[in-house]
């Protein structure tokens, strides 16, 4: 295909959830037994700093423990054909391990600290991360997370990219949690669009709209293909 078709797809907790990893909706707000502002508001960090980084902590090592799914490999194999780009609201690394060349995280990775005193010291980091835990201007280092409250400051390129989409994809996500959930409005009436989430959200006058009821790993490879039939 010599000129190859953008893609821009966006991901949620849904898709990574089918690889085991824990959403926030799992219980109620809870997470790991924490109130949410607990362990992901900056309120929470100046509370109890060592809570927060022992929560990341525990979801950092089970990241070490799961693989991507189909849902993921899917989305990589699609490089073949098409100029794919990954928006994620989520933090762990699926789409690279499953080899997606594009990702654009929106809220952080969590196989990677910054410092709390310089923002662009950032660092790559898969171990635990622990009080005392210095960047090289000796300030502390903390989860490179958006929590809640905090600015997210990859959005402007994901509207960038969503501007520029042939076709959009949403895969996985309740379609709730904004910033995020507002992109798929800065896509052209004209451009083929598809949902994927087994609790597909109400959403009204956007055209050009397909939607899957259907998990990730379900979703997806139906969309793909009609999205290759499209461009056969």
């Amino acid at each position: 295909m010599a000129d190859k078709k953008k893609i821009v797809v966006l991901t949620g907790a849904g898709i990574s959830a089918e690889s085991g990893i824990k959403t926030f909706r799992d219980a109620g707000g809870l997470w790991e037994g924490h109130d949410i502002m607990e362990v992901a508001s900056p309120q929470g960090w100046q509370k109890n700093p060592k809570l927060v980084l022992e929560f990341y902590n525990l979801r950092r090592r089970q990241l070490h423990e799961v693989k991507p799914n189909t849902a993921h490999y899917a989305l990589a194999e699609l490089e073949k054909d098409f100029e794919v780009y990954i928006v994620t609201q989520n933090v762990d690394n699926l789409h690279e391990a499953a080899g997606s060349s594009r990702v654009l995280h929106l809220h952080g990775e969590l196989f990677k600290v910054r410092s709390t005193g310089n923002p662009r010291l950032i660092y790559e980091w898969k171990k635990d991360l622990n009080w005392g835990d210095l960047c090289e201007e000796g300030y502390q280092l903390r989860p490179h997370i958006v929590w809640f409250g905090e600015a997210v400051p990859m959005m402007l390129h994901a509207i960038q990219l969503a501007k520029q989409a042939d076709i959009f994809m949403v895969v996985g996500t309740s379609m709730v949690v904004y910033p995020a959930a507002g992109l798929i409005d800065y896509v052209e009436d004209t451009v083929p669009k598809f949902l994927i989430d087994p609790n597909v959200p109400q959403v009204s006058g956007i055209k050009n709209l397909t939607s899957y009821a259907l998990s990730a790993t379900e979703g997806v490879p139906l969309a793909l293909n009609k999205i290759k039939e499209m461009y056969a």
